[in-house]
């Protein structure tokens, strides 16, 4: 198979990056998606972050042999270089196969690269290179938003935390406390430099290691005024007492959330599994609210990217 056409590759990406930059200069946003999978014969998914670009090839079937696909992908970075006038040592590319369990938070790396990027006036570390995910994941910004909007005096709960950039939104926004739990030592440190990135270090926010699945069958000692639950679609860490799967587990885990749910509080459910559905009829309410196209923001043009929910009693 003759390789592609780099010149159609380059002419979209640079109407994209136009079109996208215009408006991330005027939100201020200086991370973001400039190209998704847009043309059949270029599957890669293109973030900007400032200076830098994380490049996320989707594995499929392209029916290039070796020596083609290698002049394939030195096309590409070429192409991306000149037309967004990136160095191509700040480029960074990686392959997107479908990731099963804790494979999808496995390193790629071993260069511990981190830089300190800006978004809506909060500053967070990302790793452009170590992990498939860069410990920002950029199309929850809206959903970030939302909860910074309602966390004033607000008791705050993030689970499943990844890097806890929920938790700096939330406590930017004036939340009282915070607790965020995650059953990776290495995310929960990664999670307080974050917060402490952005002045936030005292003991009203707790960081707790745990499976949270298991951490969620314990006794309620404590409710909450705002919960974030975001799952993975899948995971069978060694570290954690039972597999999750977030099709089969979410009214268990959206349930023991309600059950540490203030009586005017709000729980933000989300997913990245394309194929989810919802079972309203096994949840403790009736008061669910999908919030989807909300929290999708411009630069990510896949409605599925990710799903979700606003759930109170």
């Amino acid at each position: 198979m003759p390789l592609p056409d780099f010149d159609a590759f380059g002419n979209r990406l640079r109407k994209m990056d136009k079109h996208i930059g215009k408006w991330a200069r005027r939100k201020d946003i200086t991370c973001y998606r400039i190209y998704d999978a847009d043309l059949p014969r270029f599957p890669l998914a293109i973030d900007r972050y400032e200076q830098y670009l994380h490049v996320a090839e989707y594995k499929r079937d392209h029916g290039l042999d070796e020596e083609t696909y290698r002049l394939w992908k030195s096309g590409c970075i070429q192409t991306m270089a000149e037309v967004l006038e990136i160095p191509p040592a700040r480029l960074f590319f990686k392959e997107r196969a479908p990731q099963k369990g804790k494979s999808q938070y496995e390193k790629q790396d071993e260069q511990h690269r981190h830089i300190i990027v800006q978004e809506n006036g909060l500053r967070f570390l990302v790793n452009l290179v170590d992990y498939l995910d860069t410990g920002l994941f950029l199309d929850h910004r809206p959903t970030r938003e939302q909860v910074r909007e309602a966390a004033a005096g607000k008791r705050v709960l993030n689970l499943f935390a990844y890097t806890g950039s929920f938790t700096v939104y939330a406590a930017a926004g004036g939340a009282s406390a915070t607790d965020t739990i995650d059953l990776s030592n290495t995310y929960l440190r990664w999670a307080e430099r974050n917060m402490e990135l952005n002045g936030f270090h005292g003991g009203e926010h707790g960081y707790i290691r745990a499976d949270v699945k298991a951490w969620l069958q314990q006794p309620v000692q404590q409710v909450y005024d705002i919960i974030v639950l975001d799952p993975p679609t899948f995971s069978n860490s060694k570290s954690m007492e039972d597999v999750l799967d977030v099709q089969r587990d979410h009214p268990a885990l959206i349930n023991a959330c309600l059950k540490r749910l203030s009586a005017e509080g709000v729980l933000y459910f989300s997913t990245n599994f394309r194929k989810f559905k919802l079972e309203p009829e096994q949840l403790n309410t009736q008061n669910i609210k999908d919030i989807t196209a909300a929290t999708i923001p411009k630069d990510f043009r896949n409605p599925k990217i990710h799903y979700c929910w606003l759930i109170q009693h």
